[in-house]
């Protein structure tokens, strides 16, 4: 059995003032608002990820949608100042405060992997709905995942893992197909993610090279629950180079490309994974550079998530994340996504003609923030609920990682939802 123990008392104390933890309110807005009542929203991480969301919302205020930034926090001191006077709001350097602001209604969480399930835990139990960026949690925290999916469902909050792919209605109409029976039984799908480069690793801008801990950086609530390791630039700023913080491709990159298809099938915790990769182009680094991994599922489907950063054909230009549009294949037929358009064959012996279902629009960051906020006033499903999809899926991947680093097949025990090595 894998299990790690939460240490949250030492990660409560890394967060500066302890007091601030008993402040927390349970307040929330009521179970159902009206279409013109405001949605206060908290940005918890200002980086480049968290900047862009400001900017997606700051696009939606603008377009006369009702909603309002009303706080930031970060734990860096100048990107929380750069944040503040962008957004002309309230500043807080720990993420608890801005919880306990009663003008906060919803939050976006946009900090480094480890912070993840701590902060939409604190959020949820605060009374908060949550967009909370990919990866859910830590490749090494399975233990969280599983607390903070069930404290999102005890609490009732809408919590919308930013995924944003699920905006494309083609994985919601191939959903509904598959449902229907177009491909009979489904027994296989692929999907994957290529590119060029490890921008995302490597490529992280260094803001200040002689910074050092102190008020304005919180080292000690940066590492979590992450080994205690001296302060270290790298570290802290191109902090996705790190085994301790981040999982390369697989929890980076693989979100947007398993989402869609565990989606399409159906399915929820896989029977066992296995994986192979490692650095096969960019040294520099501690986590791989390429990663590919075979899931199969208890339904008798296996899922192959194929990929690396050393090579990006296909292209851009398929459906999907890095080029790679999925592929579904079921006993009577598979379905594509090609240009616009859904495409079932069916296979050899099956007397049915080929079907085409045309797709409306695509992929919308404008549209997948829209669908937050909706559910936040509707208190129905976001296109991708941290609960279920998001759990299922951040566990297949931690999964993989699992696999790889320590080359064995990982299992999973229905019954007890634990991973098993």
């Amino acid at each position: 059995m894998l299990e790690k123990k939460l240490n949250r008392r030492d990660f409560l104390k890394k967060s500066a003032g302890g007091a601030v933890a008993a402040a927390l309110t349970t307040r929330s807005f009521s179970n159902a608002l009206g279409a013109n009542e405001k949605i206060g929203v908290g940005f918890i991480g200002c980086g480049g990820r968290g900047r862009a969301h400001i900017s997606y919302v700051q696009k939606l205020k603008q377009a006369g949608d009702a909603v309002e930034i009303v706080a930031v926090s970060d734990l860096y001191r100048p990107r929380l100042d750069a944040a503040a006077r962008s957004t002309s709001t309230k500043a807080y350097a720990d993420h608890r405060e801005l919880l306990a602001d009663a003008k906060v209604d919803a939050v976006c969480i946009a900090t480094p992997d480890r912070l993840h399930g701590f902060q939409v835990i604190d959020a949820v139990r605060a009374g908060k709905d949550v967009y909370c960026e990919k990866p859910i949690t830590h490749w090494d925290q399975f233990e969280l995942t599983r607390q903070m999916a069930w404290e999102v469902k005890k609490h009732k909050r809408i919590v919308q893992a930013g995924t944003q792919g699920m905006s494309d209605a083609a994985w919601h109409k191939a959903a509904k197909l598959v449902e229907e029976g177009a491909i009979g039984k489904p027994i296989h799908a692929e999907c994957g993610y290529f590119r060029i480069g490890d921008w995302g690793e490597r490529g992280m801008p260094i803001d200040n090279a002689n910074v050092k801990p102190g008020p304005d950086l919180n080292w000690e609530a940066f590492l979590a629950d992450a080994p205690k390791r001296p302060f270290s630039v790298s570290r802290f700023f191109r902090w996705r180079m790190y085994w301790d913080y981040a999982g390369g491709p697989s929890t980076d990159l693989y979100p947007h490309s398993l989402t869609p298809v565990v989606k399409m099938l159906g399915v929820t915790f896989p029977e066992t994974v296995v994986a192979t990769g490692g650095k096969f182009r960019y040294e520099e680094r501690e986590v791989p550079d390429t990663f590919n991994m075979l899931i199969d599922y208890p339904e008798k489907i296996t899922v192959a998530v194929l990929g690396t950063q050393g090579n990006d054909f296909p292209g851009m230009g398929g459906r999907g994340s890095g080029g790679r549009s999925p592929v579904i294949r079921g006993w009577e037929g598979t379905i594509t996504f090609e240009g616009n358009k859904i495409v079932v064959r069916p296979q050899p012996g099956v007397s049915r003609a080929v079907k085409k279902v045309a797709i409306n629009g695509g992929e919308s960051m404008l549209e997948y923030w829209r669908n937050f906020l909706t559910c936040c006033r509707t208190r129905e499903k976001p296109w991708s609920p941290i609960e279920d999809l998001g759990y299922h899926v951040q566990t297949a991947l931690q999964m993989g990682i699992l696999s790889l680093r320590e080359k064995k097949v990982a299992r999973f025990d229905q019954e007890k939802e634990e991973i098993l090595l």
